[in-house]
């Protein structure tokens, strides 16, 4: 479902008017705050060439790490769908939270309590200043829909997300779902 009014939980979809942005090309971002104060999200379909092994060797495995964003991407930040495992978890809505203890998330993942289908981490995050996302949307930068995924969300193959949004927004959208990522390779 497309609306206009983005709430905390909804995914913003990358308009394909925005080709030229190189980080929100083609990009699906989860809001996991989004007030007057301003917003902020996560880009869920950018994977980056690291595992959580790399950025921090005492967790010995292979767990994705994604491009959350243009800030602060010199910080670690992670959502996920077991808050009875990690104290201190913010609710963003639907069964799917941000944060929480990192030291007992660590312990979790060397016992192997929790998998990549329960948590994903994020080199940075997209964050909106006052009215900015909305200035982003009257300018149709980017589309505004619910989450239908709800936490499986979290689990969800990102290969293709951007292309079956912009096959299931059907209309224009359909076009743009088959074209090269950048048209000046075709």
């Amino acid at each position: 479902m497309i609306s206009t009014k983005p709430t905390k939980g909804d995914l913003l979809v990358a308009e394909p008017s925005i080709i030229g942005d190189l980080s929100f090309n083609r990009s699906i971002v989860l809001l996991t705050d989004h007030s007057d104060e301003g917003s902020i999200g996560f880009i869920l379909n950018k994977p980056l060439d690291y595992t959580i092994n790399d950025l921090i060797p005492e967790i010995e495995t292979a767990f994705k790490v994604y491009n959350g964003g243009p800030v602060e991407q010199d910080n670690l930040y992670f959502i996920h769908k077991v808050p009875e495992l990690i104290p201190n978890s913010i609710e963003i809505s639907l069964g799917i939270y941000w944060g929480g203890d990192f030291a007992e998330v660590s312990k979790l993942i060397t016992e192997g309590k929790i998998s990549e289908k329960d948590i994903k981490f994020f080199l940075g995050y997209s964050g909106w200043e006052t009215n900015q996302l909305e200035n982003e949307l009257k300018s149709n930068s980017w589309v505004v829909t619910k989450n239908i995924y709800k936490k499986s969300i979290i689990e969800k193959d990102y290969e293709f997300f951007w292309k079956e949004k912009m096959v299931e927004f059907g209309g224009d959208y359909s076009i743009w779902s088959n074209a090269p990522e950048n048209p000046s390779y075709n």
